[in-house]
Formats: structure tokens, sequence, C-alpha cells
């Protein structure tokens, strides 16, 4: 790359242009991949793997973006980056979507059987897989490619058998029989944190069932009359009055007719209802536990697709919600059912595909969660901890570890990992291991997948090269520094990554954990199809380009806040984008020919020069620690403020004087330091808005392929200079005050205005006299006095600032006739509003019958009304004396 400076920048900021062609010349030139430099000091981060089933939405833009910003950070402050990219197979997800593509063509996954539908699923991630990469470039994520992984690749798959072969051989992976959540959809187990409990409108039935031999009944109620069939026992608390003659004793079933014992167990809450609960162990997990306590039949009465089985008699057949209103009217005729009462209770739902989760009866796999859980919480009071960012996420962290159940790990699904066990066809052993037995042809595999999160737990060391203890990539990026993510995902996720791996590797997974919020539209709603209220972070860009909604992303929100997405918010981004390409453009446009060697700030520098160098540093030093401590908003906030306001509105105008001047020395000067100050300047805001920086870098003078791989900034001493702060400040207040005195007398500052200014002492006036040129260029002055001692005019507009007195005589400023006419119409305007806001007041119907908070609004009008129309009293006797 040549270091001579050719100006290239076209007029307008066009997004699109600029940012068509900058990905691919970034990857081509490898500057994202870590290469392993033994002399650089490691910084990895493993990307959260979106989901093959769809494309991405603002949530992964917004989660992306910030990892990205830290990667670019590290890498030019001379780290070793590796950003690992890749992608989640995702379970019931994606066979969901293949099985809905399958049902528009007629056909099941059965009929394409195992192998073939797997074929299938297979094409459609690598579809998927094309979007999301495109997306990526797109948004401009510093990714290594060459390192990127699925979780259904042969390595990770490696990883998944040692970890379930090594918990099952440690007795924490088990088969049993257990009630589990089931979705009769999909027909699969669900984990307790995929069912998502909604408040429903829903009915508790009051039934009454006969006691055997005897004319008494003992009531009950349930949610779920269906479940019925497969009751077995009724239970009561052993110390309840009521039923303890009654225990031992049997009730008959109504419908079924099969006898079912009454039992005493503590589980049973006296003083809800009747006492007296029904018990059905192949549906409810808590009537399980009390099957086993009492040794009950477990009578399973559905089918997998939620329809009744053969257990439910007449029933059969009939879906279990159709069943429900049979079963009703039937118990309601046998006047068994007495009342229905309406009430509103939680309903399980299934995450992925919304179906009314069904407690079942099932045979499936668990991994023994406590010892697990214990050993994770046990890290969290060590040095090596993992560190929650906001710090109150740990304890929703550590809530959920204290209070762990067991986790059902196996799926009724084809496409993921298949479980690693093999049953003998003779005699029922049970195999597992991580190669099939030698005799296969005398076993069957298990024919269940591992939930999608198993692998997912193993993410940031299976992704490394692990259960290769010596793999490079693992020695020397393992843990990994930071994992950003959303606080929905702690228990799926975060949990379970870091039980894993301090269970396989001794570590944690990750130094950080950077947990953010939702994405939400700009009333606070969650984003959702069903709401049409969703954005396309794709659009976004579009129409604004990936800096837009990369800098929108990373200011909006505080770290774990949700954020609200607002196309207005996305546009002044956009504005901000456009006042820097603006802003350079000029600046280029006053450095052609100028190069890398022609830079020399040693020489005799201007109050502007070494003011903005000033800011520069205390810039550098603000986003620096913000950005490394991940306040992305207020790392944006000082960028935003120095680039707009002190760069942009002051310096850039301050140093057209000496740009178009005569003065060869002061020229290259600031020439030297504009260079230098975008140069630096281009490099902080790089993280956040790659694209524009790395155009608009590629234009000044400087020495490196790339700003991806340039240099952090860094302050430097002897460019921080408080006198220089303090004298700019005073000349930006005199500036401004002058500005504001124009604007309340209304005169243009293309008029001249006579200026008079009282230094507070010597040092303030030798100051002031010193920056003549710039209060003569920025007032528009015709005549500027400053002195010590001023006779303040007799009619004269003034403001006081830090260490001086500042005087506009009005005579020459404005006109008095005009001045006074116009104040005095003026004048007319508020004593009409103020007489007509007093009339309403004083009207004891108004003020008696409104409400309290419109009555507020009008005597708030009148303060404001007799403030306004004081104060042009004011301005007029002033004028007039």
């Amino acid at each position: 790359m040549s270091d001579e400076t050719g100006i290239s920048m076209s007029s307008k900021y066009n997004p699109q242009e600029i940012e068509k062609e900058r990905y691919r010349f970034w990857v081509e030139g490898k500057f994202f991949e870590a290469k392993g430099d033994k002399e650089k000091e490691p910084f990895s981060i493993v990307i959260p793997p979106p989901n093959v089933t769809g494309k991405l939405h603002l949530g992964h833009a917004w989660d992306t973006t910030m990892q990205d910003t830290v990667s670019r950070m590290k890498r030019m402050q001379g780290y070793d980056v590796l950003w690992l990219p890749g992608m989640d197979h995702a379970g019931i997800a994606t066979q969901s979507k293949v099985e809905a593509k399958l049902k528009e063509q007629g056909k099941s996954r059965y009929d394409l059987g195992r192998e073939k539908f797997l074929e299938t699923a297979w094409e459609w991630k690598e579809e998927y897989a094309d979007f999301i990469r495109a997306q990526w470039e797109k948004l401009g994520l510093g990714l290594d490619y060459s390192r990127e992984r699925f979780t259904l690749d042969e390595g990770l798959s490696d990883a998944v058998r040692e970890v379930f072969v090594t918990l099952y051989k440690k007795g924490l992976i088990y088969r049993g029989e257990y009630i589990i959540n089931w979705d009769p959809q999909t027909k699969t187990a669900l984990s307790d944190i995929e069912v998502i409990y909604e408040e429903v409108q829903g009915k508790f039935y009051h039934m009454r069932y006969p006691i055997k031999d005897s004319e008494e009944t003992i009531e009950i109620a349930t949610t779920r009359p269906e479940t019925m069939l497969g009751d077995t026992a009724i239970a009561v608390h052993p110390d309840d009055d009521r039923y303890k003659n009654l225990v031992g004793k049997t009730v008959i079933l109504p419908i079924v007719g099969r006898e079912i014992e009454i039992v005493a167990d503590e589980y049973v809450d006296m003083d809800l209802g009747s006492g007296a609960v029904k018990i059905t162990p192949a549906h409810d997990p808590n009537d399980f536990e009390i099957g086993n306590r009492h040794n009950l039949e477990r009578v399973l009465v559905m089918n997998e697709d939620g329809t009744m089985n053969k257990n439910a008699g007449k029933y059969e057949g009939l879906d279990r919600f159709e069943c429900r209103k049979q079963i009703v009217k039937d118990l309601q005729d046998m006047d068994v059912l007495f009342r229905i009462e309406e009430r509103v209770h939680q309903v399980g739902h299934s995450e992925r595909s919304g179906a009314v989760v069904e407690p079942y009866l099932s045979t499936q796999w668990f991994v023994k969660m406590q010892p697990l859980a214990d050993e994770a919480i046990a890290l969290q009071q060590r040095e090596e901890k993992v560190n929650f960012v906001p710090g109150r996420f740990e304890r929703t962290y550590l809530n959920w570890m204290e209070n762990i159940r067991d986790w059902c790990i196996s799926r009724q699904l084809w496409w993921g990992h298949r479980i690693p066990a093999w049953y003998h066809k003779g005699t029922g052993e049970v195999y597992v291991g991580k190669d099939a037995p030698e005799d296969i042809e005398n076993w069957e595999q298990d024919t269940d997948v591992l939930d999608t999160w198993f692998s997912s737990a193993l993410w940031p060391f299976s992704t490394m090269g692990w259960p290769d203890t010596e793999a490079e990539d693992f020695k020397r990026y393992f843990p990994t520094d930071v994992l950003v993510t959303g606080y929905d995902i702690i228990f799926f996720w975060v949990a379970r990554m870091i039980f894993q791996s301090k269970e396989f590797t001794d570590q944690r997974p990750f130094k950080d954990v950077l947990i953010h919020g939702l994405i939400r539209d700009a009333d606070g709603r969650k984003m959702s199809k069903s709401l049409g209220n969703g954005v396309d972070p794709m659009d976004v860009i579009d129409k604004y380009g990936a800096d837009s909604l990369r800098y929108f992303l990373l200011t909006g929100s505080t770290p774990g806040q949700d954020l609200r997405f607002h196309w207005e918010k996305v546009e002044s981004t956009w504005n901000f984008a456009n006042k820097v390409w603006n802003a350079s453009r000029f600046s280029l446009m006053n450095m052609e020919g100028f190069t890398y060697e022609n830079i020399d700030i040693s020489g005799e520098k201007s109050l502007a020069d070494k003011w903005i160098l000033t800011r520069l540093n205390e810039t550098i030093e603000q986003v620096t620690r913000n950005t490394n401590k991940y306040e992305f908003g207020e790392a944006g906030r000082y960028l935003y403020n120095f680039i707009w306001d002190e760069l942009c509105d002051w310096y850039i105008e301050m140093a057209k004087l000496p740009l178009y001047g005569d003065d060869e020395a002061a020229k290259k000067t600031t020439r030297s330091v504009l260079a230098y100050v975008l140069d630096q300047t281009m490099r902080m805001l790089h993280p956040y808005m790659p694209f524009i920086t790395e155009e608009i870098w590629q234009q000044l003078p400087h020495k490196g392929e790339s700003i991806t791989v340039a240099a952090w900034p860094e302050a430097k001493e002897e460019f921080h200079d408080e006198a220089a702060s303090r004298e700019m400040d005073r000349l930006v207040s005199i500036i401004k005050s002058v500005r504001n005195i124009r604007a309340e007398v209304d005169t243009p500052m293309s008029k001249q205005v006579k200026l008079l200014i009282q230094a507070e002492n010597k040092d303030v006036l030798q100051e002031l006299e010193a920056n003549r040129n710039y209060l003569e260029r920025f007032c528009n002055t015709s005549v500027l006095t400053v002195s010590t001692k001023i006779d303040a005019p007799e009619k004269a507009m003034s403001a006081v600032i830090t260490g001086a007195e500042l005087y506009l005589p009005l005579e020459g400023l404005i006109d008095f006739n005009k001045e006074i006419e116009r104040l005095e119409k003026e004048l007319d305007k508020w004593t009409k509003e103020v007489e007509r806001v007093q009339k309403k007041l004083a009207n004891e119907g108004f003020v008696n019958k409104a409400p309290q908070a419109v009555v507020d609004a009008e005597k708030q009008k009148e303060k404001d009304y007799l403030e306004k129309q004081a104060k042009v009293k004011a301005r007029l006797a002033e004028i007039k004396s």
C-alpha cells in the first residue's frame, strides 16, 4: 500500500458503495486469521453459534457486533486474536423446518427413511449456512473462517461421544423411566427450560369418586379430567382427621371401573381444596414420586402424538382435548362431575412448536446434575471464576444451579448426535461406547439423538480441538476471554458450558460473560411474527449501511438492558457517519500530496492544535477504558462528542485559518495535526464503524496495509496541555455567548458587530490577545476591544464567562425602532395569553370540574406566559431608557 495520499473520496457518503468490496479485501488479506504468534498474547472469543434454521435477526446482529467490536480493538492492541465462527445444528428447530418443507411436498420423514431424511437436512444446513455467512459479511464481522465449526462436524461429534461415554462411566448419565415434558406435535422429550409457561383461562373440574361397598364418596378436583383414566390411587395427608378411617380402603374409578386404593402421603396439602388428590403416576411428575413411594401401577393413557391409547377404553383414538370434552359430558351424565370452576392457571407450552406440553411417562436418558452443579457453584468461589457483566446476573445463574434438576438429554429425533448406546438383540444388555460393538449384527443402536444443548455446552473447548488436549488451538486459546450472549439463555447455554468445562477441562470456559437484553420495537414490545413488528437487519443495512446499524446497536443501551429499535435513531447514526465522511473529505482535500513522511507535529502549534491533541488524548483514554469494560454506549458518547463537537465543529473550522493562509510553516503543522488526529480518530472509531473508517484511513497518509491491523491509539503525555484546554474553553465560551446574543436580537452571523471584552486579569488579557484572530473570525467583529478595564456601554447586551465579561453595544447591532415594534407585538401576544389563561383559572366551574392534571397544566401555562411577558417588558424598558 502506497503511503502517498491520492484523494478518491466521492462527494457524497454512500455506505453501499463503501461497504461493497471492503469485506473481501479483509478476508483475502487474512487480517482476521489468528496467526498463533507466540510473541503476542492470545485473546479468543467463540461466536454463539446461530441455528441453521433461518436467517439472522436483529438480536444476532447486536450480539455479534459487540463481539466484533471487542475483537477488532484487541487485534489493534497487539493481541493474537481468534474469533471463531460456527453454527448449531439446532435439533428440534431444524428438523421441524425440514419436515414442514417435506409436508408441502406431500411427504414425511418416514417416507424417506432416516438416511435420506438426513441427506435432506444436510442440504438445508448448507443452504442456510450460506445465508448466514452472507449476513456476517454484510455486518462486517472479523471472523476467522479458517477455523469455522459446526456442531455436527466430525471433531465436535467426537467430543460429544467422549463426554457422553465418560459421564456414563462415572454414573452421571443414566437411563430411566420418568415423567418428562413431552411435545406431542414434534413427538419428542423437552428439558424443563424448553417449556414456556403461559397464563391461560382454564377450568377446575370437581368430581366425587365412590368408595367401594359404601354410600360414601371422596371429592377430588383436576384441571385435566382425561388423565383420570390413568388414576391408580387417591392420596390424603396422614394427619387429616377427615380421612384417617378411609386410608387403605378402595375407590371405584368412574367410567373405568378399576379399584384404586386410598393412600396417606405427606405431600398432600390438607388445606387445599378437599384435601384429597387423584394420583396419576404416568401423567404427573409429583404423582410419579408418590407412586414410587407407594408402589403404584403406572397406567399410560396417551400416545406420543397426544391421542388416547387403548388404556383409555372407548376414548381410544380421540385427541386429548376432544377426549376431555367427551369425558366431561359422560361424567356429568353419571353425576360424578358436580362442579366446573373457571380458573386462570399456568400451562406449559413447547418453546419450539407452541404445543401444550404433556407430562408423560417415558424411558429417557438423563444427566445426574447435582455433582456437576456443585463443582460449578464452587468454581464461583475461586479467583479463576466466571465474571458476569453486569454482576447481578451471577445471582441469576447461581439460583438456577442451586435448584438444579436432572437433565433429560434424549430427543426422539433423527437430526442430531445419535446416542452412543446399543442394545443387544438377544439379551437386552446395554453397551455404551465411542465406537460400535464388534459384533454389530447382534446389536441395535438407540434411535434417539442428544439434546442440542448437550453439544452446545462443549462449544468453547470442542471447537478448539478437545478432546485432544495437545491440540495447538486448545492449548493456546482456551479458556476463551469473553462470551457475549443474551440473558434469556443463561440457563440454556451459559450454565451448561460452565459445568461441562469445569468437569472436562477443570477450567472456566471464558473469563467474562457479557450479558445483554432483548431487542424490542419502539413501543417496548418483543419482536414477533404474530405482531408483525420484526425488523430484518439486512433491510436496515440496505437503507443506512452496516456502520450506522452497528453504531446504533452498540450505543443504544447499557449492559444487561433491553434495546428499543427506532428507525429515526439509525438515521441519526447515518448523519453522524455522514459528518465523519464530509469532515474527512474536506481535510483530505487540504492534504493533497501530503505524505506520511511529511507529518511533523514538533513545530510551533496554535492553541487549537494544542487543544485538539489534548482532547484526543482524553478521548483515547475514555474510549479505551469504556470499551475494555464493555461500556460501548459510554465509549460511543465520548467518540461522538469528540468527532462532532470538537473535531468537526471547532478544530476543522479553526484549522481553515492557517490552511487558507500564507504561513507555510503553520500550514504544514496544521496539516500534520489534522492528519494525525484523523488517523487516531479513525482507529478509535474502527471497531464501531469498520467500513467507513477503513475507507477514510486508506486515503490518509499512513503506513500499513489495513486499519484492522493498525496499532490502537495511545495517549501521549507530550500532547497533554491543561492550559491550552482552559484557554480554548474560554474562547469557545466567548464565541458561543456572542452567537447566543446574536440569535436573541435576531442579528445574522454575516453582519459584523462591535465586541468589548473585559479580562479579569493580565494573564487572561494576554491569552485573549494571542488568540485575537479566532475571536475576530468566529465572532465576525467590526471592532474588537480587549482590556482589563472596559467602560460598559449604557445600552448593550452582555454575558459573563469564566475570567471575562462581554459587551455588545446595541447601537449598530439592531434597528431600535424595528426592535421596539417587534417587542411590542410580542408583548401584546403574551399579554393576551396571560389574560386568556387567567380568565380560565378564574372560572370556578372549570377549576372544580376539570381533571386536576388539566388544571395543573393551565397553571403551568400561566407561569410560563407571565415569565415571557416579564422578559419582553424588561427588554423594552432597557431599549427605551
